[in-house]
């Protein structure tokens, strides 16, 4: 624990805090940092250290930046502290529960249309984030980091990838104002604190289609049509227009990519937190499968040939070269596509 006291040290708030009057209490469900609950007489912080070779494809200054602009308007933690050299945050404990818990939305039928105002909040916020995300931006620098490391790719990622070519021309076709995004609500990042959501763990914040956060937060929970319904229609108002929902489809297929890829740069890295290759084929196999659907290719149409979907009133501008990349446990919703294997698995391929 000497690493984690030499931490607080660092912060003012604690430097001259004797030990014995404080107590910490690790915190779960973090795959890449390390998180402790730090109560020092009747408060409660958390400290948040940055997991080893996190800062290669997080911008942590765009992250405290965009953390501070979500904790002024209401909708994350107070930030009391943020190193932006290697990542270390202090933010104040918010006393609430995982929407990640138990059963989750499985069980609160209106969980989606809290998820979902939750996620509007963000996107109307009153300021502009500093990075920028785009899945295919992101995309090329894993890939860069893969090649780095020298860890090649399952075959089935290259047929998968010449397929996003169509969606990413698709996009272009009809793009949307950009508006503060999270681009991780998967429901672990969402703490329910007696009806009021707050979103942690602004690491992938930036710039962005509004629909990537509800795409993802729709994946990462596991919805079905129902759910996906409830949270279309309270983010957009009754009856949103099908092309909408084409375009939720394929940020789906997306959003699996990217995870996968993800999930593989972690493996390279040598992330102990899980079986990350595993991961990374489960989130592949689905993207595939989304993508080989018999509606997919009707989607992107409907996407490219003119659905201009409606953004929240406030939109702004970014300046093009602040993008960084932008991690989540899986949703289960397909079988893994085959048996995790090696550090040098056998059915690969070099990379691109």
């Amino acid at each position: 624990m000497d690493g984690v006291y030499a931490a607080l040290a660092r912060v003012p708030f604690f430097g001259n805090v004797r030990r014995e009057v404080i107590k910490l209490e690790r915190l779960g469900g973090a795959l890449t940092n390390v998180c402790y609950k730090v109560t020092m007489g009747g408060a409660a912080y958390v400290l948040r250290l940055a997991g080893e070779g996190t800062s290669d494809y997080i911008d942590r200054t765009a992250e405290e930046h965009n953390a501070r602009v979500a904790a002024a308007a209401g909708v994350n933690a107070e930030v009391i502290y943020f190193d932006a050299r290697d990542g270390t945050m202090v933010t104040r404990f918010v006393e609430g529960v995982s929407m990640n818990a138990g059963e989750g939305f499985g069980l609160d039928p209106g969980a989606p249309v809290r998820a979902a105002r939750a996620l509007e909040r963000v996107h109307r916020l009153g300021g502009v984030f500093e990075s920028r995300f785009d899945v295919f931006a992101a995309i090329d620098d894993y890939l860069g980091l893969l090649r780095e490391q020298r860890t090649p790719l399952p075959e089935d990622y290259h047929e998968v990838r010449r397929k996003t070519r169509a969606v990413r021309r698709a996009l272009e076709a009809s793009p949307v104002p950009l508006v503060p995004c999270h681009n991780d609500p998967w429901p672990g990042n969402l703490l329910d604190a007696d009806g009021r959501i707050y979103l942690i763990d602004w690491e992938y914040s930036g710039m962005n289609d509004p629909m990537w956060d509800l795409a993802d937060l729709s994946v990462e929970a596991g919805f079905g049509p129902e759910q996906d319904r409830t949270m279309m229609e309270a983010y957009y108002g009754a009856r949103p227009s099908p092309d909408l929902y084409s375009r939720l489809e394929i940020y789906k297929a997306m959003g699996d990519l990217h995870w996968s890829l993800w999930g593989f740069v972690q493996h390279a890295k040598g992330n102990p937190a899980e079986d990350f290759w595993g991961y990374g084929l489960e989130r592949l196999g689905r993207s595939r499968a989304r993508m080989s659907s018999a509606d997919f290719s009707r989607h992107v149409g409907v996407v490219r040939e003119g659905g201009r979907p409606r953004a929240p009133k406030r939109a702004y501008r970014v300046d093009p070269e602040k993008r960084k990349l932008v991690r989540t446990v899986p949703e289960s919703a397909l079988p893994p596509t085959s048996s995790p294997p090696s550090p040098s698995p056998p059915t690969t391929s070099a990379l691109p």
